[in-house]
């Protein structure tokens, strides 16, 4: 209890800050750099580490024996990638490329192991990412079998540009090319280039160095829309 005159020491937050535990050099985690279209990990090196992001984005692909890629997933900052490690995978199935200039924390997978077993938070705030991605990945094949294909762009969209996230929505500062967002959706660069030109000639979405995604896109989400391009796939 404070005296008076004694200003109280500020409450603790009880949300666990991933930042705080990751700060500074230590055994089994390391501080890493990575400029824009630098592999993170390439798809069968071997699985002895994860990474977490604190800045910049990365894209994720794999690619089949047959030399096709497709993107799986884009990440961003206070997000994991090559967690699969953990269950015993001993090589990545897939690549993971610097989207933008990063800075990642590559966490060895004893030193992961180690503390998810000691310190509560982290497992808790890891156990949430992991749900987190699973919950995504259902959204992305329910969105893949029964939504349009302007529907899947729009999601795509405003996922990157963090709808629904805590704060405002950012733009989309990494340039993401049409050929990529074909690779996430299951299309093609000519129909995705139909239909960012139809969102921005609604006003859904603007161009100004970047892609910046307005609230109103949702409606393509919310509603079978009149303003399609075409019928829907």
């Amino acid at each position: 209890m404070s005296r008076p005159g004694q200003q109280s020491a500020p409450a603790r937050s009880t949300r666990f800050d991933p930042r705080v535990l990751f700060d500074g050099a230590a055994k089994g985690r390391t501080t890493l750099r990575y400029e824009k279209d630098t592999p993170v990990f390439v798809q069968g090196d071997a699985a002895d580490a994860v990474f977490y992001i604190t800045e910049g984005r990365v894209k994720v692909t794999v690619v089949s024996r047959h030399g096709k890629e497709a993107v799986i997933a884009l990440l961003g900052a206070d997000e994991f990638i090559g967690e699969r490690c953990l269950i015993g995978q001993p090589k990545r199935l897939s690549t993971a490329v610097a989207l933008t200039d990063c800075v990642l924390m590559r966490l060895e997978k004893a030193e992961l192991q180690r503390r998810l077993a000691e310190d509560v938070g982290f497992s808790n705030m890891f156990l949430a990412h992991i749900l987190v991605r699973n919950a995504r990945i259902e959204e992305d094949l329910v969105d893949q079998l029964f939504n349009s294909t302007e529907k899947r762009l729009a999601r795509v969209l405003l996922l990157l540009a963090n709808f629904g996230k805590e704060g405002r929505p950012e733009p989309i500062v990494a340039k993401i090319s049409q050929e990529t967002l074909a690779e996430m959706i299951g299309t093609t660069r000519s129909r995705v280039s139909r239909f960012m030109n139809n969102f921005r000639r609604l006003g859904f979405i603007t161009y100004n160095g970047h892609i910046e995604v307005h609230s109103s896109l949702l409606s393509v989400l919310l509603h079978d829309a009149p303003n399609t391009v075409e019928p829907p796939s």
